[in-house]
């Protein structure tokens, strides 16, 4: 069942509240601070029933539902439950910053199985600890609270079908206009943490990013002196499916896109047709491939202006079908993206299904 609505000024001399969080559909839930002792909020009662076999279910990038027995007594005197939910600790640390934000939730006591829903504390495959107190009320506006559950692993789940086709309408609001082009060059890898692709889909990463003056390629790079460049054509024609893969941003103001190219029929083209939103070729707000309309009919090619777009090519690509270049302006600090995770409060790339 879902959490029906929102708790407020719910206060402890051990453990103050941090203030709401908006927007989510945790609507008896408010995020607090454990102190770490058992009984953080203490009034002297008969005990409380502790959380036992707790079950976590509907996992998906931003939600779950959790359930667990109790014993019967003092069920009826429960009006509240303490969440503890916690990212479990990771050794490769992010170089973009992830903001800390409380992870102590306190809800109304409603029917179980309960729905915690929110980005602001729930990232896309990312392995989280989740623990359980059961709290009564008092008049005072103090709690009797039973022990903490035992602590229960569990991980999200990435972009569904509905996040990716809700992100791609976002996207295409920014998108700005289109812009023309006619050779990419490889980069380095890319991709936010929750992207269904994001180290499932074997690639090369493409940048067909432009000076907006000259049309071509930048003189400055990311990623390193040396350019390997392509034609456009060589990758992108009729002969090519073209895939939406994500939409985010890494505390920027600027945002990244990523799109797949896949030759049709291969792995690569069959894994993103289960998985991802297909675009028009010739019709999309970020990366088209037209025949001119006048002259011999050849191909143009046309990208977005007002996002940095991450091409991925599913298939292998022989250096004899390019050239290799130093380039001519400066070497630029790498901007990969690769395993980040993208900023949860972006109101302009962050969506959530079901609200």
């Amino acid at each position: 069942m879902e959490v029906p609505g929102l708790a407020h000024n719910i206060t402890s001399p051990l453990s103050p509240c941090e203030g709401m969080i908006k927007d989510l559909s945790l609507d008896a839930i408010q995020l607090c601070e454990r102190d770490g002792k058992e009984g953080g909020f203490i009034s002297e009662m008969e005990e409380l029933p502790v959380p036992q076999n707790i079950k976590i279910s509907n996992i998906t990038c931003d939600s779950f539902k959790i359930c667990w027995d109790m014993e019967p007594r003092s069920k009826e005197r429960i009006t509240h439950y303490f969440i503890d939910l916690n990212k479990k600790e990771n050794k490769n640390s992010n170089k973009f910053k992830h903001k800390d934000v409380p992870t102590k939730l306190v809800a109304k006591a409603v029917p179980l199985p309960m729905t915690v829903r929110g980005h602001w504390f729930l990232s896309p495959r990312t392995e989280y600890t989740v623990a359980v107190q059961t709290a009564s009320k008092q008049t005072d506006g103090d709690y009797a609270i039973s022990e903490w559950s035992e602590i229960i692993e569990f991980c999200t789940a990435d972009y569904s079908t509905v996040h990716l086709n809700q992100l791609l309408e976002k996207a295409e609001v920014i998108a700005g206009r289109m812009l023309r082009f006619s050779a990419v060059l490889v980069k380095d890898n890319s991709g936010s943490h929750g992207s269904p692709i994001s180290g499932k889909l074997e690639g090369l990463f493409f940048s067909c990013n432009t000076e907006f003056n000259t049309g071509k390629p930048p003189q400055d790079s990311p990623y390193g002196r040396q350019r390997f460049e392509v034609q456009a054509d060589i990758l992108f024609n009729p002969d090519t499916n073209l895939y939406f893969g994500d939409f985010y941003c890494m505390y920027t103001a600027y945002h990244y896109v990523i799109l797949v190219l896949a030759p049709k029929g291969s792995r690569g083209d069959d894994f993103c047709k289960q998985r991802l939103p297909a675009l028009d070729l010739t019709n999309n707000r970020f990366l088209t491939c037209k025949k001119e309309e006048e002259g011999d009919g050849s191909l143009v090619f046309h990208h977005a202006q007002d996002v940095i777009l991450e091409v991925i090519y599913t298939e292998p690509v022989d250096l004899a079908l390019g050239t290799v270049a130093e380039i001519s302006g400066h070497q630029l600090m790498s901007l990969s993206t690769v395993n980040a995770k993208k900023d949860p409060s972006c109101k302009t790339c962050n969506i959530s299904v079901g609200r």
